[in-house]
């Protein structure tokens, strides 16, 4: 057990501290915030989404982790509207925005858009608002936690502000409406810069670009000359393009395939849940998305799953995870890797599992195991 928690260290570990370590590397914004917390003596104040459904109770265990682990932040908690904030277009209100603006920093549990009630998404308000333009998320299998595959260990990057998910849709006559797909040089160029520097800074040796420009000539045509452009910077880094229904059979059959996937919206959306599947599903896989103004906004990437909200049956890990991936990225290092160490240690032993691991712990006790580890 102990040689699978220390392999787990190693392995996750590392890959969760690199998700931060070039949030921007233009401008070094991210590293000079996380070097202004790193250095302060005082609590650091983080912006918490807690989210719908579950989200408040995994939001609770985070809370208590951190707490059991000494970790020096203060929360500043922002829930969900119950009317639309005009300043937002959204159940999100704008002080909530100028929270993580100011903060720098957050954590965001699960959030639900009514579907097909004409609301703007509240994750899509979040990336524009606060212009996170690359969401970053690592699958590597999890010693201990038996799945099909046992080499997983990619990372999918995807671009977050535009694509298929521009939000600009309309009614051309009735019974036909038409959703417009938004590619622009800037955005992509912005987000192949970062997979690339992200692969040669980390000791990647392949990025793949995901695409469909056999069929969308123009839109994912400019987004593969843009990859093109930047990997001409990077020829020790080895690029590929890969037709999207093709990477999906190839990470199905073999997930040791690739390595760095940078990718436009809407494919980042499908293969990201398509990789968490491969390690044992949403419950279990961290996430982070990069601003350019050096805002990092870790989040659980699972729904918000209301059929089991308040029934002290949810999976914080996810969460956990995604908070560690914070703490990394202020520096706090040292309580990073003990929570880190006790979630795996929880998890390997099998002792204490939530329903979705095959276990029938509650929150309550999943969350106290891994405060005891602590």
């Amino acid at each position: 057990m102990t040689m699978a928690a220390t392999f787990a260290k190693r392995l996750i570990g590392s890959r969760c501290s690199q998700i931060l370590g070039i949030a921007n590397s233009s401008s070094g914004a991210a590293t000079s915030v996380a070097r202004a917390f790193c250095s302060s003596t005082t609590p650091i104040t983080a912006t918490m989404f807690p989210g719908d459904g579950i989200g408040p109770e995994i939001a609770e265990s985070v809370k208590q982790v951190f707490t059991t682990a000494g970790v020096p932040i203060n929360w500043e908690e922002h829930y969900v509207g119950s009317e639309i904030d005009p300043r937002t277009q959204s159940f999100l209100t704008w002080e909530s925005l100028e929270s993580v603006r100011r903060n720098k920093v957050g954590l965001k549990g699960p959030m639900a858009t009514p579907i097909g009630k004409g609301h703007r998404s509240l994750n899509l308000t979040l990336r524009k608002e606060l212009n996170l333009y690359a969401n970053v998320r690592p699958c590597y299998s999890l010693p201990g936690y038996k799945t099909r595959y046992d080499d997983v260990n990619l990372i999918t990057i995807r671009e977050n502000t535009e694509g298929e998910y521009s939000g600009l849709e309309h009614q051309v006559v009735r019974g036909v409406v038409e959703s417009l797909k938004i590619i622009t040089r800037q955005a992509s160029l912005r987000v192949a810069e970062y997979a690339f520097h992200y692969a040669k800074t980390h000791g990647r040796e392949r990025v793949s670009a995901i695409h469909k420009a056999n069929i969308m000539q123009k839109t994912d045509g400019l987004f593969l000359k843009c990859c093109r452009e930047v990997a001409e910077k990077y020829p020790e880094i080895t690029y590929e393009e890969v037709v999207i229904d093709n990477c999906c059979m190839m990470l199905v059959k073999n997930p040791a395939l690739f390595d760095v996937l940078v990718m436009p919206n809407l494919y980042g959306d499908i293969i990201s849940d398509l990789c968490a599947g491969l390690v044992g599903g949403l419950g279990l896989t961290p996430s982070c998305n990069i601003g350019e103004d050096g805002v990092a906004l870790a989040e659980a990437v699972h729904g918000s799953a209301p059929d089991i909200a308040g029934k002290n049956l949810a999976n914080p890990t996810a969460l956990l995870l995604s908070g560690v991936m914070m703490l990394r990225h202020l520096k706090l290092n040292e309580q990073a890797e003990q929570i880190h160490s006790a979630i795996i240690n929880t998890i390997a032993e099998g002792k204490y599992r939530t329903a979705d691991l095959g276990g029938t712990s509650t929150t309550t006790e999943f969350t106290k195991a891994i405060c005891d580890h602590l």
